[in-house]
């Protein structure tokens, strides 16, 4: 009987042992998830620009593990709101993102703008005598009659179908993406053609070519915007310092446009992104509290 209570113990000990040795696997496989930050952003260059100098602060001088996640606008968003990022740094408000943002506002916490100044609208190159929107409709053919434009479920797409139903021009939209866009912008103007696109600043291609945006004179496409930071409400409590940072993290459409013109001339985001942070930690302390 003894030997057997022996055997019984041995087993509820080794037993034990395994559960604990379990449970602290288990609680170490955890930890890395619990340090990751998922990042969500449109693939404009702009945001392109803003979110890996952000990945690249959080993972290289805070420590965390970083995943970066490209969308259309909708489920940037919609994700946002589910929990899926734990932060973006592209919203365009007031306008661009205006429906989006008003889905969602009760599930997110709103940090404010990470850039001001922010443009949307339609562009053309300076060599075109095309001045204002209203009078697109006298030049149709020398247009293709078209509109170039981006990504179907951006913001400054739905503002430029109601700029075409708002001015009544015979004029169809083209949707595609940033690349596109700005690929027959270069064609156009290599070629001295005519071209109007959905342009917005900061943008690298304002550096790269004489451009002019089209007055707006029934102001659809809206005033002045900024770029606002929105992060889930629990991220204060799970990741202090990530919050810490993204609450301090602003800067000029000047600074945003150096990383964009690196990218465009062939580096790789994340490069780009460090070789700018590199050449700027004061301004990167700063967003830091140091």
């Amino acid at each position: 009987m003894r030997m057997l209570n022996a055997t019984s113990n041995w087993k509820s000990g080794w037993t034990a042992m395994i559960v604990a040795v379990a449970a602290l696997v288990g609680l170490q496989a955890c930890e890395p998830a619990e340090r990751e930050v998922e990042l969500g952003y449109v693939q404009w260059d702009s945001e392109i620009a803003s979110t890996h100098v952000v990945a690249s602060v959080i993972q290289d001088e805070l420590g965390h593990d970083v995943n970066l996640t490209a969308v259309d606008a909708g489920p940037m968003f919609t994700g946002m709101a589910r929990g899926d990022f734990d932060a973006i740094v592209a919203a365009w408000l007031p306008g661009t993102h205006e429906a989006y943002m008003a889905e969602i506002e009760d599930d997110v916490l709103n940090l404010g703008p990470n850039l001001e100044g922010a443009k949307i609208g339609w562009v053309v190159p300076d060599y075109i005598p095309v001045n204002s929107i209203d009078e697109l409709n006298d030049y149709v053919d020398e247009f293709g009659g078209e509109i170039t434009g981006i990504d179907p479920g951006a913001g400054l797409m739905a503002a430029s179908e109601d700029a075409i139903e708002e001015y009544e021009l015979n004029f169809d939209l083209v949707s595609g993406s940033d690349a596109a866009m700005t690929a027959a912008l270069d064609r156009a103007i290599q070629r001295e053609e005519w071209i109007v696109v959905t342009g917005w600043t900061p943008h690298w291609k304002f550096a790269a070519h004489d451009l002019k945006y089209l007055e707006d004179p029934l102001n659809v496409f809206g005033d002045a915007e900024h770029i606002a930071t929105l992060v889930t409400p629990d991220l204060e409590e799970r990741l202090p310092d990530v919050y810490a940072f993204l609450d301090n993290f602003y800067w000029t459409p000047e600074e945003m446009g150096e990383v964009m013109v690196y990218i465009e001339e062939g580096m790789e985001p994340y490069d780009a992104a460090r070789q700018w942070i590199s050449e700027n930690q004061d301004r990167v302390q700063e967003w830091l509290g140091n």
